[in-house]
């Protein structure tokens, strides 16, 4: 299934979709389907898995001294999404990231992921490695989303990266790349952040996700300026409930975003991380309400350490 087409249909239905990490490395996947399998009676239009690069962690030695390794912690994107296919049936949208990969290693998931029959993808930066102060690309990687998409249009056109003729190409894939409606942290403004948007449309993208956000009047407005500049893509709202105390101070550092006034002055009230959690539903379930009053047809939540609160959410609405 494209998942553009359900983002472009006017059936009048309310859609979801969510978010999923691939395990860590070594806990096996009951944790991950047992997540599933709580909004699996739902029916969600589509799940995405994250994409992980591998990180340094250091191992104290016997002699007391350390020793540094370079670990990738959540490995098995591509696999995580054909278990969960093949398992539920239900369309996956796996992260094809620039950050830590190569080309040929890009090359190399898109074979895997065309044999699999998975035909859409959402391509993405990725975060910089927690070693570097920025984000650097990998040795014959890329640094910039157009880059990726640039390789994925040639592949999807019959040529490898290095434009040798694919002799039996198949499906082309479908992808959708991110955007940020309080501007993505490095860029100087949102105009420029949003001029780089359009040019992924330009390149291909079918539709964009957002970051997650609070207020949905910066949604509204993110959208109004979006169409004024010719972007005419969909644009899902990615959404994530509240969910524990610490969030008031982590949650803007960690995702860029503010948290509204009205909100804020109700998360001090909380005495418990329950409390928080049940404020959290609330304020999520009156947003997403609005939002679909707004016209939008799907909703996207980022499920970590809210799986379930964002069902509690979905059960409320639909």
């Amino acid at each position: 299934m494209n998942i553009a087409e359900i983002l472009n249909s006017n059936d009048g239905q309310k859609h979801f979709s969510f978010e999923v990490l691939p395990p860590l490395k070594g806990t096996g996947t009951d944790r991950l389907f047992s997540t599933i399998e709580k909004f699996v009676e739902l029916a969600p239009a589509y799940i995405n898995i994250t994409t992980h690069h591998s990180e340094f962690v250091y191992r104290e030695l016997a002699n007391g001294q350390f020793e540094r390794l370079r670990v990738r912690r959540r490995p098995g994107t591509v696999a995580v999404a054909a278990a969960i296919q093949q398992k539920f049936g239900i369309t996956v949208i796996p992260h094809v990231i620039c950050s830590g990969a190569s080309a040929d290693d890009i090359e190399y998931e898109l074979l895997d992921l065309q044999f699999l029959g998975i035909e859409n993808l959402l391509l993405l930066r990725g975060d910089k490695a927690k070693e570097d102060r920025t984000f650097k690309a990998t040795p014959g990687g890329y640094m910039h989303t157009t880059e990726l998409i640039e390789q994925v249009n040639r592949f999807n056109n019959g040529y490898f990266n290095d434009d040798t003729p694919i002799k039996n190409p198949g499906k082309k894939f479908s992808f959708g790349v991110a955007c940020y409606p309080e501007k993505h942290e490095e860029a100087p403004n949102l105009e420029m952040d949003m001029e780089f948007l359009k040019l992924k449309q330009y390149l291909g993208a079918e539709y964009a996700v957002t970051q997650l956000f609070y207020d949905n009047k910066k949604y509204f407005d993110f959208v109004a300026k979006a169409r004024e500049m010719g972007i005419t893509i969909p644009i899902v709202p990615g959404i994530k409930p509240f969910a524990k105390l610490s969030q008031l101070t982590v949650v803007p550092k960690t995702f860029h975003c503010d948290l509204p006034q009205e909100l804020a002055q109700e998360v001090v009230k909380c005495k418990t991380d329950e409390d928080a959690r049940q404020l959290g539903i609330e304020w999520t379930t009156e947003q997403c309400r609005q939002l679909y009053a707004a016209g939008v047809n799907n909703i996207h939540f980022y499920t970590v350490s809210a799986v379930d609160s964002v069902r509690d959410v979905v059960k409320r609405l639909l």
